[in-house]
């Protein structure tokens, strides 16, 4: 047996069916948060603004009209947040452990690689800060979250060839702002 397609789920969700809804934000759930993550760096306000776009999702299922990928529009339903919250204040540091710290002891004598992958971390969160929020998105969204360029220019409403160009230069950027934090 197949999973319904993201059609035949809106068709059910818009007649009522909270079940068809419930499978629309599984599947979905995960890339929008991790979008709206590494967008404001900030893991309680994105799980809030997760929460924001489903509902904004469900509130407008009956307005969709099936022109772009659903993907696509929910992503663009995302972005918009990320765009108003970035707007409505300032970038915050995130103060949040690695996942899979559980405060294990530390070897004095062993390499300490989990800080490693903190300092990397750390830096590449401190140089996504540094882009504006445009390319921000479109490194994270093309580069974290395997977002297509086609994807992306529709969600951002902009022609292919600026997208490539723009995320061309915002990983350009990024490089440089990483070689400096070395």
């Amino acid at each position: 047996m197949t999973d319904p397609s993201d059609d035949d789920l809106v068709a059910r969700a818009r007649e009522g069916d909270g079940q068809a809804f419930a499978g629309l934000v599984e599947r979905h759930h995960r890339p929008v948060f991790g979008l709206i993550l590494r967008t404001l760096g900030n893991r309680a306000r994105a799980e809030e603004l997760t929460q924001e776009v489903f509902l904004r999702v469900y509130r407008g299922l009956k307005y969709f009209r099936g022109q772009a990928k659903l993907s696509t529009w929910i992503y663009r339903i995302a972005v918009n947040l990320c765009i108003e919250e970035r707007a409505a204040q300032r970038p915050e540091v995130p103060l949040d452990l690695p996942e899979g710290w559980e405060g294990r002891p530390i070897d004095p004598g062993g390499v300490d690689q989990a800080f490693g992958a903190i300092e990397l971390k750390d830096r590449l969160g401190k140089a996504l800060a540094r882009l504006t929020p445009r390319e921000r998105m479109l490194v994270t969204g093309h580069y974290l979250r395997d977002v297509q360029y086609e994807a992306l220019a529709e969600a951002l409403g902009m022609p292919l060839g600026t997208v490539k160009t723009h995320l061309f230069r915002a990983k350009a950027k990024l490089r440089t702002l990483l070689e400096e934090e070395l």
